[in-house]
């Protein structure tokens, strides 16, 4: 006697119903998706422009009168966004586009969202327009472009004056960079130097103290300060501050850690260094 339900139909057993609810739920499923292939950058800006991109480095970029713009390639959805409202009224030629024509330029692994301005780089000043900024932040031969951007970001949001580096051994300004700041690069003065000892000097003169960030430091950074201007001196990831720059800022500290890891990456390090010397200079 076969064993039945009472209404007459086989009695399925629990295997079988698995069974039959993956096909059915496998059937249903949506096909998978082929990823996309990644595309390398495409033809660079014209002869000494850049390219930026992004909606916060784009909008601040507009918003600065320092910033000479091109021309810019942009989607409906970021025109919007921008709130650029008639763009034949800007004063440099508008492109409606696809995302895709954006991603040509920029390759597939950039975060474009929208929107691409050709323009000319902003130019660097010299030391002597530090003007009467408490706070700066100097760069040792730092030379990473996500590095400059993410420290940029921090040094404005820290209210620091200016960010100086050496004319060689920094990285050029660029999209990456720029869109790394999310916007800063348009808000802090850049200086650059030839000759990085020389310009502490200079520093000195003018009443800061320089602070060498080294995790092997004599003391703790807030048990540094003194004064009341500060130039926090930081360098490349690996290799650290050179010797003769060690050897003339006022002063290596260290950013005393509880946790079992002693360093941090470059641009950390200077968003915690601002962050306890503008507690200083405000104190």
């Amino acid at each position: 006697m076969s064993d039945t339900k009472k209404t007459g139909t086989p009695k399925d057993s629990h295997y079988a119903r698995l069974r039959r609810a993956y096909r059915d739920e496998k059937a249903s499923a949506p096909a998978p998706q082929r990823p996309r292939r990644k595309t390398a950058p495409g033809e660079g800006p014209a002869d000494g422009l850049v390219h930026l991109y992004g909606l916060h480095t784009v909008r601040a970029a507009l918003g600065n009168p320092a910033r000479k713009v091109r021309s810019m390639l942009v989607t409906r959805n970021a025109a919007e966004r921008l709130e650029l409202g008639a763009t034949d009224a800007l004063p440099f030629p508008v492109r409606m586009v696809e995302p895709r024509e954006i991603e040509r330029i920029t390759g597939s692994e950039a975060v474009h969202q929208g929107v691409l301005i050709e323009a000319e780089p902003l130019r660097a000043k010299r030391l002597d327009a530090l003007g009467q900024t408490k706070l700066v932040l100097v760069l040792d031969q730092v030379t990473d472009p996500h590095n400059v951007g993410a420290i940029l970001r921090s040094a404005v949001a820290f209210g620091a004056g200016a960010l100086i580096t050496t004319t060689r051994h920094s990285p050029a300004e660029s999209g990456v960079l720029a869109k790394s700041a999310s916007g800063a690069l348009e808000h802090i003065d850049h200086i650059e130097v030839r000759n990085l000892a020389d310009a502490l000097q200079s520093l000195h003169e003018a009443g800061f103290q320089s602070i060498g960030l080294d995790s092997e430091g004599p003391a703790e950074l807030e048990k540094t300060f003194a004064g009341d201007r500060i130039a926090l001196v930081l360098g490349a990831e690996g290799k650290g501050l050179r010797q003769k720059t060690r050897e003339t800022v006022s002063a290596l500290a260290r950013l005393d850690m509880p946790g079992v890891i002693r360093s941090l990456n470059v641009s950390n390090a200077a968003a915690v260094a601002l962050y306890a010397a503008g507690r200083f200079l405000d104190s």
